[in-house]
């Protein structure tokens, strides 16, 4: 597994657990990149579903994925502030395509007070079934979800006060 450089374009491609493409992001720029985290941001990225249908983005983002962590974390910068949308997902790997992971249905979405709603537990539900979503990958998604859960009531990670504000600054760098 390749590591993205600082300031690298790349894109982001989510599949289903059958191995069919879910979302590609076009284009997100590599704030950090090492082989346990990747921290990426864009604003108005093209995003073409898996039907081919596109669009785009509507506000910048920065978005987290770990090695080790089955989630990753998009951090949305809105007028009355930030809000999360996390997707329960396989740990990430880069190649020289892009970034990839799993996406396993469940998200989570955060609010600017630090609120949160699990969304998608039927979809859950119904692709555990038709794709056969094995024992083990299941219990490992609902300790993850757990972890996800804590550190959004930690504030931890990219949770914590002024995480995806200083992200966000870095990103800005790379925009002329």
């Amino acid at each position: 597994m390749g590591i993205p450089r600082e300031g690298d374009k790349i894109q982001i491609h989510s599949y289903k657990h059958n191995g069919f493409i879910h979302r590609i992001w076009e284009e997100s720029t590599v704030l950090k990149g090492s082989q346990h985290c990747i921290i990426g941001g864009n604003d108005r990225t093209v995003v073409t579903e898996s039907d081919g249908r596109t669009w785009i983005t509507r506000e910048p983002a920065i978005c987290y994925f770990h090695a080790r962590h089955w989630f990753n974390i998009i951090g949305m910068l809105r007028e009355d502030g930030v809000y999360y949308y996390c997707n329960i997902s396989s740990p990430f790997v880069f190649d020289d395509e892009a970034l990839k992971y799993i996406d396993y249905d469940l998200d989570v979405k955060v609010f600017p007070d630090m609120t949160y709603t699990i969304l998608d537990e039927d979809e859950y539900e119904q692709h555990s079934k038709q794709m056969n979503y094995p024992e083990v990958i299941d219990l490992i998604l609902k300790k993850n979800l757990e972890t996800l859960l804590r550190w959004i009531r930690q504030k931890k990670g990219p949770f914590a006060p002024e995480f995806i504000d200083q992200w966000y600054e870095q990103y800005l760098t790379y925009v002329k």
